[in-house]
């Protein structure tokens, strides 16, 4: 499978997005709430989807899966799910004879993605994948011809894509509001803490800030260019090499469009305060800052007559709903699997500038 570097199309979320999307078949009835199966129970789970899936109107949570039996207790005496609706790790698969179970939403270290999702797929369920896809492009291939094949949807969750902000600033971009775009600046980064957790080991990870966070700011500037960029320069710098001995601490790339547009980005795990983007026009500018958390974002723009301004939303609730519209209504879904492929792309191109020193393209 072959991804094309082409310009957007236009997509229901008013975003420009190319697609290869998988066909969806047996669209269950309208009206009718898909159900949910969460793998992964961690923090994400705990506070955001789970939380979302009370206030959907066309999801509903069905099942869970976890590695660990005392949060399988927790949850089902918590959301009322019956025992059967608690799948381990290794008895995934039987969700295949399980009629309440719609889609599959992937909530695993990233190198666990691949692998559900192809299970996932062969059980004839949807999916539903965090961010980043997978840790390699050849990963995410094979992810989106797995549920081809199974002629089922496979969405990645790029939430901000559903954030009203988000949203009117793609239109700005595509609209021209502010006149053609000739630059974005974006970033995105923290101070993470615990050298044991998982994001810090590169066999679950695939990296470090670029592949937890740096995604954020590589979208961001993908949308807005609403274009695939050429190439890309990149350099690493470590802080504290023990802590960050297997995956990068800190990365400044840039990237050159077909249009001429240019892009500079940061991610980080060294520092906070980089939470934001800002797009340059030839009549102006716009912006966002808080950007890319779970709220509180906040828009600007350079002309006070044309605000950046929404209140705020559950992200969580917004994209799920989507995705179950899109299953029930038989059409196709944005941001799909092919999304997810192209930012791995460019991830790939990162990762070979910083080694080679060079200029990659991608």
């Amino acid at each position: 499978m072959r991804i094309k570097r082409r310009p957007f199309l236009k997509t229901a979320i008013g975003a420009s997005l190319a697609t290869l999307t998988a066909k969806a078949q047996d669209a269950p009835p309208a009206g009718k709430k898909l159900g949910w199966a969460l793998v992964g129970l961690g923090s994400l789970s705990k506070n955001q989807i789970a939380p979302a899936l009370l206030k959907t109107q066309h999801s509903k949570l069905a099942a869970v899966v976890t590695g660990t039996p005392e949060k399988g207790v927790q949850w089902r005496e918590q959301y009322g799910l019956a025992e059967d609706k608690v799948y381990s790790y290794e008895n995934f698969d039987k969700i295949i004879d399980d009629p309440s179970i719609d889609v599959v939403y992937i909530v695993l270290p990233n190198s666990m993605h691949h692998e559900f999702t192809l299970r996932a797929a062969r059980a004839g369920k949807h999916v539903f994948c965090e961010k980043p896809m997978a840790n390699s492009a050849k990963e995410c291939r094979e992810m989106i011809a797995a549920c081809e094949a199974a002629n089922r949807q496979l969405g990645i969750g790029y939430r901000c894509q559903f954030e009203p902000h988000h949203r009117e600033a793609i239109r700005f971009a595509r609209e021209q509001v502010f006149g053609p775009l000739q630059h974005v600046d974006a970033g995105f980064g923290f101070a993470i803490g615990d050298p044991k957790q998982w994001r810090l080991r590169k066999d679950l990870a695939g990296g470090g800030a670029l592949m937890d966070v740096g995604v954020y700011a590589l979208q961001a500037c993908r949308y807005l260019a609403g274009e695939e960029p050429l190439e890309v320069v990149a350099l690493e710098t470590k802080t504290d090499p023990v802590k960050f001995a297997e995956v990068d601490e800190t990365i400044t790339w840039s990237m050159r469009f077909p249009s001429g547009l240019t892009a500079n980005c940061l991610t980080t795990y060294h520092f906070n305060g980089r939470d934001d983007f800002s797009a340059y026009g030839t009549k102006g500018r716009f912006g966002m800052k808080p950007c890319y958390g779970y709220k509180g974002q906040t828009g600007w723009t350079s002309d006070p007559k044309i605000p950046l301004a929404f209140p705020q939303t559950d992200h969580f609730v917004a994209e799920m709903d989507a995705f179950s519209q899109a299953i029930l209504q038989g059409k196709p879904f944005e941001p799909s699997g092919a999304e997810g492929l192209r930012d791995l792309l460019v991830i790939e191109a990162i990762y070979r500038s910083i080694a080679s020193g060079k200029k990659e393209s991608i």
